[in-house]
């Protein structure tokens, strides 16, 4: 038994679990039930006399196993556990499903058409949220029914509407659907989907920039701002509500193909993505309990690396990938998987051994034949097409390419609207745009002179002289009206 965290079950004769418990060290607490020759509590007794076999699973934390013991326990009801409910021990946020929905707090998950996120181990995970949201995402909190026919009323709005902490739809202050776009917000920032609240953000922002309505565009620059803040910490709801039976057999399949010393919650898969050799990048998406989260999905464009070399850009992403994790204290997965063969892991294993993370499991899938490669001998590992914990592997393999794939495409996609003229020293996107505004395009202006140029208000001989350098080292003649 290890000295670890984990899980243990017990079963009879018949491999019927019987027992679920969990323990800050396995090795101590099931050595405890074999240390007597009689326990005081009959119950005990009798489940000494029925163990037939231990088995034990691995976890991180005790706060980890304490929430498996639960799921475990409502999976297996085993004969000697008391009822184990996990709503009993830990918070759930709540989003009623009225007309102008209620954000709460329970214990309890009723059998209702409202939106249950959590469990949360951590309150203080649950307050943070709940600031958050009280301050740029406001939803009410009082229970007053409000007729949507008939929104105002209810007269004057409280007291939390002149705080900024609610929206006031009992005041007919905000429609239903300006409200409803308000909850979808909150609904995506629960569900750990920061990246596209942020993106809805953006274009909210831009359009109050262009209505010059400046005051809005800044609190949604400061929404933005705290969201990604809040995003870097770790928030606990370790076992998501739709995790199910077959992803639980999935991941301990895949945790005994590879021999993982626990469970897999969490798999980093990385991938390469390059255009002939030019604007390489690296990315790494996230998986966790068989499910990506996309707000934890990274890019790193490969800077220490020339031409074609998918090994060492594989390497330069895995160490920074990891070194920003160990600076920034942020948790670790349990199965780093590479896209490619054998070198690839061999690159990404040297990274970690860099890092001092030798100890960390990894393995890489290789796409013509589905190999999976895990031990240094450099032995593959082919499993069955149908086999469950190949199918995980190959939607995190798939996931990591579709993602550096687009990464790349949006790269590029920037760099084709960013005019050449923003590479000269002292010239915005304003003043480039000007230029082109007045001459038509860079070509245009490669063949003009310094004089002609200085017309220009806010040109200098200075400014000029560094423009032209810089065009007609990517034009040798200008653009006529036959081009």
């Amino acid at each position: 038994m290890p000295d670890r965290p984990g899980v243990y079950l017990m079963r009879d004769g018949d491999g019927q679990v019987i027992y679920v418990g969990k323990a800050k060290s396995l090795r101590k607490r099931v050595s405890s039930y074999f240390r007597h020759d009689s326990f005081a509590s009959p119950r005990l007794r009798k489940l000494v006399q029925c163990i037939e076999d231990i088995s034990v699973i691995r976890t991180e934390s005790e706060v980890e196993a304490l929430i498996l013991e639960a799921k475990l326990i409502r999976k297996y009801s085993p004969f000697f556990n008391v009822e184990l409910k996990m709503a009993d021990r830990y918070p759930y946020i709540k989003i009623t499903s009225e007309p102008f929905p209620r954000i709460v707090v329970t214990r309890q998950k009723g059998k209702d058409d409202a939106l249950y996120f959590g469990p949360y181990v951590s309150a203080g995970d649950v307050r943070s949220l709940l600031r958050l949201i009280e301050r740029y995402f406001p939803l009410r909190i009082c229970a007053r029914e409000i007729d949507p026919a008939k929104p105002g009323k209810n007269g004057r709005p409280c007291l939390h509407y002149s705080l900024g902490r609610c929206l006031a739809p009992c005041a007919g202050l905000v429609t239903q659907q300006e409200y409803g776009e308000r909850v979808d917000d909150v609904i995506l920032l629960l569900r750990g989907q920061s990246s596209e609240v942020v993106e809805r953000l953006r274009h909210r922002m831009e359009r109050a920039a262009k209505s010059l309505d400046f005051e809005e565009a800044a609190r949604l620059r400061d929404t933005i701002r705290a969201i990604w803040r809040i995003s870097r910490q770790r928030i606990s709801s370790p076992l998501r509500e739709d995790f199910d039976g077959d992803m639980w057999q999935c991941l301990n399949r895949l945790q005994q193909v590879l021999g993982l010393p626990v469970i897999p919650w969490r798999i980093d898969g990385f991938d390469i993505s390059h255009m002939s050799g030019r604007e390489t990048y690296g990315v790494v998406v996230v998986f966790e309990q068989g499910a990506p989260n996309r707000s934890l999905y990274r890019r790193f464009k490969i800077q220490t690396v020339e031409g074609v070399d998918d090994f060492r850009s594989m390497e330069e992403t895995v160490t920074r990938r990891y070194g920003q994790c160990l600076k920034g204290n942020e948790p670790l997965p349990q199965l780093v998987l590479i896209d490619g063969g054998p070198v690839q892991l061999e690159f990404a294993r040297k990274a970690l051994d860099g890092l001092g993370l030798g100890d960390l499991p990894a393995a890489s899938l290789a796409k013509e034949e589905e190999l999976i490669y895990h031990k240094p001998d450099g032995k593959p590992l082919r499993l069955d097409f149908s086999d469950s914990a190949l199918r995980l592997l190959q939607r995190v393999r798939d996931e990591s390419h579709r993602y550096a794939i687009e990464s790349h495409r949006a790269s590029r996609s920037g760099r084709l609207r960013r005019s050449i003229l923003e590479d000269v020293p002292g010239i915005g996107k304003h003043r480039a745009a000007q230029l082109l505004g007045r001459f038509g395009s860079a070509r245009n202006i490669a063949g003009l002179t310094v004089e002609e140029l200085t017309t220009v208000p806010g040109i200098g001989p200075a400014v000029a002289g560094k423009i032209l350098e810089v065009l007609k080292e990517n034009f040798s003649e200008p653009e006529t009206a036959d081009n």
